[in-house]
């Protein structure tokens, strides 16, 4: 069945005022990473929180941030970080809108349409956001997010073997999830092509609709993000046959960055440094309060979506994910080179896509160690 049959590419959008306390949902049709076109303006989750007064009330240099993520457990940082104001307290009279994405190549053309300032996104689609514009698009400005990532398959698959003539879905053509599972099943001898041939056929569908094919049996599988990996095994009886942890030196690799467009960055660099730092908040706090953070999450899942996750679930991919600000840079080497043998990333130098230099100022203002770009920073 051919991949674009899946294939949805949908936004939704959502502005709020950082002014504005209270949280009001936004409704998708599809669930959790579901970006349904939304022509209306609507306030999204987020608003600044009663404790968090702004500590810049002028704001910044530039008067509004537009800032993309996912409604996932991968992005947890800005999810947890726009409930409970960390970046309000930054940003302060600086107005920030909010758009979700289901996956990075959809973000990416926002960045490049001029729709977005900065967002939070995979690895791969950063560095296809970066190789295709000569370096021009985008700088990746801090990490977010190790792990949380998983080949989940029907009961009877207990092998790469078993693969050979089945569907296994990612969640878009170019994604991170996309390059990782076609990587590994070339490390495993199986063929893959970017229009569902091969020996196993790779199908690109939005999140929401792998777990609904995937119980219809129209799916065997798919290489996903959290919670969706841990939605496939609790609710639809998969069974997880690669943990992307068990691939990488210690356990550790890049899931989520947090990018900006580089003309923003260049014009608006205090602004960028406002966003970085309610980051670095907002890292802290997850980690000082995990609990409160997972049902931040799911509070936000709920606004987006209109449905939240069962405690199991949360609790379950909660474990499976690391925040943190560091962006593993030596792993971005090692998924740009399995983009390009995969053939969904162009073969080009990525020296500079990293600008640490507001991140590592920020950490040794705190007392902190700073972080490495893997010698591919700015030039």
């Amino acid at each position: 069945m051919p991949a674009a049959r899946f294939s949805r590419r949908r936004s939704a959008q959502t502005v709020i005022s950082l002014a504005i306390v209270p949280l009001l949902a936004l409704a998708t049709a599809c669930g959790y990473g579901s970006d349904k076109k939304d022509d209306k303006t609507q306030p999204a989750a987020g608003a600044q929180s009663p404790g968090a007064a702004s500590s810049s009330a002028k704001g910044t240099s530039a008067s509004e941030l537009r800032l993309g993520f996912f409604a996932n457990v991968t992005h947890a940082t800005p999810l947890v970080g726009l409930k409970e104001g960390f970046y309000a307290k930054e940003l302060g009279g600086t107005k920030i809108s909010t758009q979700v994405f289901n996956a990075g190549p959809a973000a990416i053309e926002a960045l490049k349409g001029g729709s977005i300032d900065a967002t939070y996104i995979g690895p791969n689609p950063s560095i296809s956001g970066f190789t295709s514009t000569n370096g021009d698009l985008l700088r990746i400005v801090a990490g977010t997010t190790s792990g949380g990532a998983s080949l989940v398959v029907k009961p009877g698959i207990n092998s790469a073997a078993d693969l050979k003539g089945k569907k296994i879905a990612s969640p878009q053509l170019g994604g991170t999830q996309d390059v990782a599972v076609r990587a590994w099943l070339k490390a495993q001898g199986l063929s893959t092509d970017t229009k569902g041939g091969g020996d196993v056929s790779i199908v690109p569908t939005d999140n929401a609709q792998t777990l609904a094919l995937f119980k219809t049996g129209e799916l065997d599988g798919g290489w996903l993000p959290e919670p969706w990996a841990t939605r496939l095994v609790q609710e639809a009886g998969a069974k997880v046959l690669v943990d992307e942890r068990t691939l990488w030196p210690e356990g550790k690799f890049v899931t989520t960055n947090l990018v900006v467009r580089k003309k923003f960055l260049e014009d608006h660099p205090d602004t960028v440094e406002a966003l970085v730092k309610g980051q670095l908040a907002t890292t802290d706090w997850i980690n000082a309060n995990p609990d409160k953070a997972k049902a931040d999450v799911n509070d936000q899942l709920t606004a987006f979506t209109q449905k939240g996750l069962p405690p199991a679930v949360i609790d379950a991919a909660w474990k499976n994910i690391e925040v943190t600000n560091d962006p593993l840079a030596a792993s971005l080497l090692k998924l740009k080179d399995d983009g390009v043998k995969v053939g969904v990333t162009k073969d080009a130098d990525i020296k500079g896509i990293y600008d640490l230099t507001i991140l590592n100022k920020l950490l040794a203002a705190g007392g902190k160690p700073a972080v490495n770009d893997a010698g591919l920073g700015k030039k």
